[in-house]
């Protein structure tokens, strides 16, 4: 629960700060990564968005864009980032030279000081109309490959695209999961991309579509992993508890099926929204919390899937804050953990900070993180 300084630490005396800054320290980290959208006129600094985002110990944020706010204010940090190329960009990377000249710019200034791991090069390109995107889109992971190896930094951050569920032409039961047949030609290559490069296929997961299109066919404690009775895949007979294990493992199969079996498969994006139109059944601030909260517990016990159970799942949840600016449907706008003042959109057990005063990259470089804490926390209380 975000809990806002002024508003609670003025009380406190120098002794109890003091133990209060070291159970920061000593706190777990999530073991999951979140999803930074930044359409919205409201938002916090970046650099209030850091503090937030340590004192809740998120190690691992992921963009759409290289937002050099957002790079710099996370110097000197242990957060990891996964950096995004728009769609707008794909022809051109496939130009080694462009390609090289964009990580120079937007990731060299920063790389040193702000751990970045990973280019996302487009977003859901494979489900839209663009043909020529389309073919676009494997000619640009390579070039920003080669251009990564070509300035050093190949074995440090690794390049993948992000990819809509709607490229599975089935994903039930998983062990038949299979990618769209119109789609192959160019699925085949990016696969043998990653073999390659040694880099994980990302998918984007929303259990939530699937019960707001059937909510009387899809049991809403199985979308939500709350107790329920399961399904059963009648060719491994294995059990699913819930619908983005499943899901998961429905891509593995589909992999599988092209021939290989070395590919790992990371959800890029998955959450449930707090609010929704009139028809978008379940966008609930109740359901939210149950199905974050949830996959959040399940991510803490680095539980795999049925079919690869040794094999933690590695998710990114969608999103950090509402974003008041998304076109689209009223759910598009409301799936934050925090709405832009700091505030949880509910109660799912998360305790951090988000810090009224802003702070210069100047000033979080030279404090560590607990002295900043008790330096904002000595200012407000005198």
């Amino acid at each position: 629960m975000a809990i806002l300084f002024c508003n609670f630490i003025k009380p406190l005396p120098l002794l109890l700060l003091l133990s209060f800054t070291d159970l920061f320290a000593s706190t777990l980290s999530l073991g999951i990564g979140i999803n930074y959208g930044q359409i919205a006129n409201n938002l916090p600094t970046p650099s209030r968005v850091s503090f937030l985002l340590r004192s809740l110990n998120v190690t691992r944020v992921k963009l759409y864009d290289a937002d050099p706010n957002v790079l710099t204010a996370f110097a000197n940090t242990n957060v990891e980032f996964v950096i995004g190329l728009g769609n707008e960009y794909l022809q051109r990377m496939s130009d080694p030279q462009q390609a090289q000249a964009w990580i120079q710019q937007h990731v060299q200034p920063y790389h040193t000081q702000t751990k970045i791991t990973c280019i996302t090069v487009g977003n859901e390109v494979l489900t839209g109309t663009d043909t020529q995107l389309k073919s676009y889109l494997l000619p640009a992971m390579q070039g920003v490959y080669r251009a990564l190896v070509n300035l050093g930094l190949s074995n440090e951050i690794y390049v993948a695209h992000p990819h809509s569920a709607g490229i599975m032409a089935n994903s039930f039961p998983p062990s038949s999961g299979s990618f769209r047949q119109d789609l192959s030609e160019y699925i085949h290559g990016m696969l043998n991309f990653h073999v390659q490069t040694k880099s994980p296929f990302l998918i984007n997961f929303y259990p939530f579509f699937a019960y707001k299109d059937n909510p009387n066919e899809v049991p809403l404690d199985y979308v939500l992993f709350q107790p329920n009775q399961g399904t059963t895949d009648p060719i491994t007979n294995l059990k699913y508890d819930n619908m983005l294990y499943a899901q998961i493992d429905a891509v593995y199969s589909a992999i599988k099926a092209m021939g290989h079996t070395d590919i790992p498969v990371k959800v890029s994006e998955t959450g449930w929204p707090s609010k929704g139109d009139l028809n978008e059944f379940g966008a609930t601030p109740e359901n939210a919390a149950l199905y974050n909260g949830n996959l959040f517990q399940r991510m803490q016990q680095n539980q795999g899937t049925p079919a690869k159970p040794s094999e933690p799942i590695d998710v990114y949840v969608f999103a950090l804050f509402n974003e008041n600016l998304k076109p689209g449907p009223a759910s598009e706008r409301n799936y934050g953990l925090y709405y832009p003042d700091g505030t949880p959109v509910y109660n799912i057990g998360l305790r951090g900070f988000l810090p009224r005063m802003d702070y210069s990259a100047a000033k979080k470089n030279a404090f560590s993180f607990s002295a900043l804490l008790l330096m904002m926390i000595f200012l407000i209380h005198f």
